[in-house]
């Protein structure tokens, strides 16, 4: 198999923590973006892999995509490090947005920032791959949500209207339709384009939640971390562009009711 580098944003993130340490384990070169250089630092002793090890298969950047030109200048960092991105992951986000009023009301500026983080972002940074680097670039992958094709389910939350915002599920479900727009724009560089929607993976969440969670998901349980790696690794390891434009559903059959 040959080496693939892989753009990943959010790298530090709970999603990018395990698809940085199975790719880079499979032996492909990962470029991880993150807001934090202390998180950068510190991934190596999170992710168990020697630093000298982790330096010969990994890239780490600071950056902050939500600055203004921040894909241009991304796409100036690759070129000056001499690197030809084959693969992106859009995996970035930020809680900070999820936040809402106290009576369960978004705000106009989390709710813009919210959309600029999930659809923008990830549009301005393929587009510019794409414009710089088209020759070398095959797979755009989004990372969606079951909450982008059905709305939230309330008998999950204490408090649906703080816990559940509805400015992320809409941002989720502008992301699934990004990805069909731009895949058939992008058919004609045989450039896939792909989404995948998961569900709620285990973490922090109350013994309460998990159990309210089983009931509610046809597999009766939450996604365990390892979840994560399948859906995206067929889409990288086994490309056809037979399949584009298509959100890959990973969600425990979530989705389904």
């Amino acid at each position: 198999m040959s080496q693939l580098h892989i753009l990943l944003t959010g790298a530090t993130g709970k999603f990018g923590k395990v698809l940085t340490k199975h790719f880079m384990m499979q032996g492909h070169h990962v470029i991880g973006l993150s807001r934090s250089q202390a998180k950068l630092a510190d991934l190596p002793s999170q992710l168990g892999i020697a630093p000298s090890q982790f330096n010969k298969n990994f890239t780490g950047i600071e950056f902050d995509l939500a600055q203004p030109g921040g894909a241009s200048k991304i796409c100036d960092i690759l070129e000056l490090k001499d690197i030809r991105i084959s693969h992106i992951i859009n995996n970035a986000r930020s809680i900070e947005y999820l936040k809402t009023e106290p009576n369960g009301v978004v705000s106009a500026y989390n709710f813009t920032q919210e959309f600029v983080v999930d659809v923008v972002i990830p549009y301005q940074l393929s587009m510019s791959l794409v414009e710089n680097q088209s020759e070398h670039l095959k797979q755009i992958i989004h990372i969606g949500s079951q909450y982008g094709t059905v709305a939230a389910n309330i008998n999950l939350y204490d408090q649906p209207q703080i816990e559940s915002a509805i400015h992320y599920s809409v941002a989720k479900a502008a992301l699934v339709h990004l990805t069909k727009e731009m895949a058939i724009r992008l058919a004609s560089l045989q450039i896939q384009v792909n989404c995948v929607s998961y569900g709620g993976v285990q973490g922090r969440v109350s013994e309460d939640f998990k159990q309210r969670y089983a009931a509610l998901s046809p597999i009766k349980r939450m996604l365990q971390e390892e979840e994560i790696i399948n859906p995206i690794d067929m889409l990288i390891n086994y490309p056809t562009m037979s399949m584009t434009g298509h959100t890959l559903h990973a969600d425990g059959g979530w989705s389904l009711w």
